[in-house]
């Protein structure tokens, strides 16, 4: 997703189409082979591992070359302003997506919380469907029948990450504006900083997960609260891990000058998702773990 550095391209006065390809096929029976693969080795099929992992290993290469003709046509000035306007409202829409695929989640954690915790545990559904269930929130199930967990609170780990990403949207606001002033060698450094902090993110919370697992008994399976604590945060980590990916991308392509200051959606695009996604670690920072 970038608009041309052309002038003459970004001003063309047509819409361009691309020529008829095989990639979307080829990213549909890739990620086809990749499902049928996970499924088989979620049911002890002695094959499904290697299956999930060739077909990840075709999806990526599809989308790399996908990405590469992308590319290829923007730097030919084949991408009109219109193709611009189109790139961004489409990335637009995709993170107003990604905005209700988030918010189903906090919606859980509310109704969870809030609403069913406190109906299960009052005086009639204790006495005819859960004796010994107790409206507080984490609990154990019934009766204590959930293994016994602790929380995970907001010190230490989860305030450094938050440290980490609001930094990382300082550092990416600041190569944003040293592309738009044309400063292609600040551009690059403070987008590298950017990139390295979203990975330090990452390596974090793999050790919090660890630290969950091993100090606090907490998984997947330790009831409402644990379920939504992994599907939360676990989302939210997969989405810092492409955003960092992209971000490197990006990089890349900025040292080989693809981007200028008039022309540079591409880096625009990046940063309107990973601003994003420092959005919903706020949120998940204050409510995850502070309440």
């Amino acid at each position: 997703m970038s608009a041309s550095r052309s002038d003459q391209g970004k001003e063309a006065p047509y819409y361009y189409v691309p020529a008829d390809s095989a990639h979307p096929v080829r990213a549909s029976a890739s990620a086809l082979l990749t499902l049928l693969g996970a499924a088989l080795w979620l049911n002890g099929s002695q094959t499904g591992h290697w299956m999930f992992l060739v077909g990840i290993f075709c999806f990526l290469f599809v989308i790399y070359r996908w990405f590469s003709d992308a590319i290829r046509e923007s730097e030919q000035g084949l991408n009109s302003r219109r193709v611009d306007h189109s790139y961004r409202w489409a990335m637009g829409w995709f993170i107003f997506s990604e905005v209700m695929f988030f918010a189903a989640f906090f919606g859980a954690l509310w109704y969870a919380r809030s609403v069913t915790t406190p109906w299960l545990g009052d005086f009639d559904h204790q006495r005819l469907l859960w004796p010994g269930f107790t409206g507080t929130w984490p609990n154990f199930g019934p009766g204590g029948a959930i293994a016994p967990f602790e929380t995970m609170g907001p010190l230490w780990l989860p305030t450094i990450n938050t440290a980490l990403l609001l930094t990382s949207g300082l550092t990416l606001t600041l190569s944003h504006h040293a592309v738009r002033a044309a400063q292609r060698g600040k551009a690059i450094f403070w987008l590298a900083v950017t990139v390295i902090l979203g990975f330090t993110f990452v390596a974090c919370q793999a050790y919090e997960y660890f630290h969950a697992y091993a100090d606090l008994n907490l998984r997947f399976d330790s009831g409402i609260y644990g379920a939504l604590f992994y599907m939360l945060t676990g989302f939210h980590g997969f989405h810092v891990i492409l955003g960092a990916s992209i971000l490197t991308v990006i990089l890349f392509r900025m040292i080989r000058g693809h981007f200028t200051a008039d022309n540079h959606f591409g880096f625009e695009g990046a940063a309107w998702y990973w601003h994003f996604v420092d959005v919903v670690w706020l949120g998940l920072y204050f409510f995850v773990y502070w309440f």
